[in-house]
């Protein structure tokens, strides 16, 4: 795969660098492009990915609904890397990957309950330019999760906004993570909704 990176890739080199590519080639299969590209400033990747990490351990919020959520923000925000590590994170975590693949299109499938469909919703307008969510999706949200939860999925939310966003700005796009362990491709978004970014639901 050609480099499409704004920044390019450096190699990824000291004790912690060996690490970080044992640990993704064990997870992934490989090194990402990106972790070439974070690795211009080790400092900011190191941050980045423990605070990722530390985003992992919260266990308000089930981990189904965490994922359709991060995967229904990356994937309004038109992050390709995201939404294809999520899906291919689902799979390997044991997840709904069936759900999984459909969030790209998922006001027109059949798939979600409606709490589902409200915590995608809710992803939604928070990935918004102003936020779009209203105080109705809050208190239904309130009501069905209760406040740990609903504070750990706008939080979680949040932080896929910053990787997501970041991804773009740098030019990261997937490395069809999901395609190398034989997944379903990720279903195509619905005009209505689709990203301004064309890497929506189709990996580059």
């Amino acid at each position: 795969m050609a480099s499409t990176t704004r920044i390019p890739e450096v190699e990824i080199t000291g004790l912690y660098g060996r690490l970080v590519k044992i640990m993704s080639r064990r997870m992934l299969g490989q090194v990402p492009e990106s972790a070439g590209v974070m690795w211009n400033n080790p400092t900011v990747f190191k941050d980045m990915m423990g605070l990722g990490q530390k985003v992992k351990k919260w266990n308000q919020l089930e981990p189904n609904l965490a994922s359709l959520a991060t995967m229904s923000a990356a994937s309004v925000i038109g992050c390709s890397f995201c939404l294809d590590l999520g899906y291919f994170m689902a799979h390997n975590e044991g997840l709904d990957e069936d759900k999984a693949r459909e969030v790209p299109r998922w006001r027109e499938s059949d798939a979600f309950t409606d709490l589902e469909r409200q915590v995608m919703e809710y992803a939604e307008a928070m990935c918004q330019t102003p936020l779009t969510v209203t105080d109705e999706q809050s208190a239904a949200l309130l009501k069905e999760l209760g406040a740990p939860a609903l504070l750990e999925l706008t939080a979680r939310i949040g932080f896929m906004n910053a990787s997501a966003r970041g991804n773009i700005a740098l030019g990261i796009r997937s490395q069809e993570f999901s395609a190398a362990c034989g997944l379903r491709p990720l279903a195509t978004p619905s005009a209505d909704v689709a990203s301004p970014s064309a890497d929506v639901g189709s990996p580059a």
